[in-house]
């Protein structure tokens, strides 16, 4: 027996524990969440922390954040979207296919990044004005952005190829792609901001520098014999119908990540018109907060998905449902765990990023409120894993849009005129959108999906039953 089929045979979700197999992902890429965080909020923690202009550095990083976010959309377009396809095709056992989509993906990263780091350049000042840039503001946001968009590719690259390595089976690697970079990246922000006194620039190049290395690693694996299925020049060619197949199903993390952005957009912009440069420092780090705790559940709903995929493509039905099942679950568990120490507990996690007392004094009141309806975001992070990992894109772009551009984004510019609400209003729109969103998008996922779901016997023989069919064909 070879090593790839031993591979495949080790990494085969059709067998074992159900639960097993997501925590086997699930644990390894909470942990790569939890070190992915770093990257961003190492930077923030201790830009938050600069003698004299801790707060305007630390609004000024906060303003970068759309444009972070639109290259994470276009990440998620390919590598969430190639990775489902990349499981579904595994687990039927259609390796040259999986090996195109994984192709065609990673070109795609690499096409996109080179134009999103040429456009972001162009547009970058009138785009951080727009964002809510002050006069006081802008100079550490532009210092920031224009170095970390230097390494656009790296990013993409690291972080988009990464869900392949997941999508084989291969949790721990993954962990690791993301944990050598954050080490270094921790390692190298003191002596860059502090050391060599180069602020907010020396922490974007800290970052930049700390992905490379990730993304070295990502494609040292992915072309290397541990693989099931290598990363192959001659499987990089652009396929037209393999792309559209591919975004169409990435769209909802693109969606995702694109409203996002506008919604921290629209904030900023509000923030900025009713409490001024100090309450976008606060929604920085209430965004810092959020990227923290919304990390076990994404790790385990991501870590649910290549379970579901490849059981999906192997008609292995029940072993859908019981991850569906397990997943919502702990999703529920952990997300209400972290709610209870958010809403007691708020001044400790601000004090992450900054000490300043009246960002504190504003700041705590804030963040209950935005945070409040948390607990319900684990049904939509359950419901639309479940529409990714099974390809059904259509539900997964929708559920995406409803949730921020149809919900927040109004709310966000109405609820602040309502009653004097103010900056209060901006922060209300959340928990509104997570108990509107998250339950539309779980009680369809359960009678658009759930329900449809035919039992294990049934699918074997309507399997069975077209195969006759064809081998009657053929013989005519």
């Amino acid at each position: 027996m070879n090593k790839a089929t031993s591979n495949t045979q080790k990494n085969d979700f059709s067998k074992g524990s159900v639960a097993g197999n997501i925590l086997k992902l699930a644990v390894p890429m909470t942990l790569a969440q939890l070190i992915n965080v770093l990257y961003s909020t190492i930077d923030r923690i201790y830009i938050g922390h600069l003698p004299n202009a801790s707060t305007e550095a630390l609004t000024g990083i906060g303003l970068t954040l759309p444009i972070i976010t639109i290259i994470t959309a276009f990440t998620n377009l390919f590598g969430m979207g190639g990775g489902p396809l990349f499981s579904i095709e595994r687990g039927r056992g259609d390796m040259d296919r999986a090996g195109r989509i994984m192709g065609n993906s990673f070109s795609m990263l690499l096409l996109s990044g080179l134009i999103l780091m040429i456009l972001c350049n162009v547009f970058k000042r009138p785009m951080l004005y727009l964002f809510g840039a002050s006069v006081q503001t802008y100079p550490y946001a532009s210092a920031y952005i224009t170095v970390y968009l230097c390494g656009t590719l790296f990013v993409m690259i690291s972080l988009g190829m990464n869900f392949f390595i997941n999508a084989q089976g291969f949790g721990m690697i993954g962990m690791l792609t993301v944990s050598i970079g954050a080490v270094l990246n921790l390692i190298l922000d003191p002596i860059f901001i502090f050391g060599l006194k180069a602020g907010v620039r020396g922490a974007a190049l800290a970052t930049i520098l700390s992905q490379a290395v990730s993304a070295l690693w990502v494609l040292r694996f992915l072309t290397g014999k541990q693989a099931i299925i290598p990363l192959r020049i001659s499987q990089m060619h652009l396929e037209i119908p393999l792309i559209r197949e591919i975004c169409a199903l990435g769209l909802a993390g693109f969606v995702m990540a694109i409203t996002n952005g506008s919604v921290q957009i629209m904030c900023n912009a509000m923030l900025a018109r009713y409490g001024g440069d100090l309450y976008v420092g606060i929604m920085t780090v209430i965004n810092s907060v959020r990227e923290i705790i919304n990390m076990p559940i994404q790790g385990l709903t991501n870590g649910a998905q290549p379970v579901m995929s490849f059981n999906y493509g192997a008609r292995k039905y029940s072993r859908v449902k019981s991850a569906i099942r397990f997943t919502t679950i702990w999703s529920i568990f952990f997300s209400t765990l972290l709610w209870f120490f958010l809403f007691f507990f708020p001044k400790y996690f601000i004090q992450l990023f900054n000490s300043d007392p009246s960002l504190l004094e504003a700041g705590i009141p804030a963040m209950r409120i935005y945070f409040f309806g948390i607990f319900m975001m684990s049904f939509q992070f359950a419901g639309q894993s479940v529409f990714t990992a099974l390809g059904k894109s259509k539900q997964a772009v929708f559920f995406s849009l409803l949730r921020k551009a149809i919900i927040v984004i109004p709310l966000t510019l109405w609820l602040p005129t309502v009653a004097g609400l103010g900056t209060s209003g901006v922060f209300l729109a959340e928990p509104v959108s997570n108990f509107i969103g998250g339950t539309a998008c779980f009680v369809t996922m359960i009678f658009t999906v759930w329900k449809k779901l035919p039992q294990d016997s049934e699918a074997t023989e309507a399997t069975e039953s077209l195969e006759s069919i064809d081998s009657v064909k053929s013989v005519k």
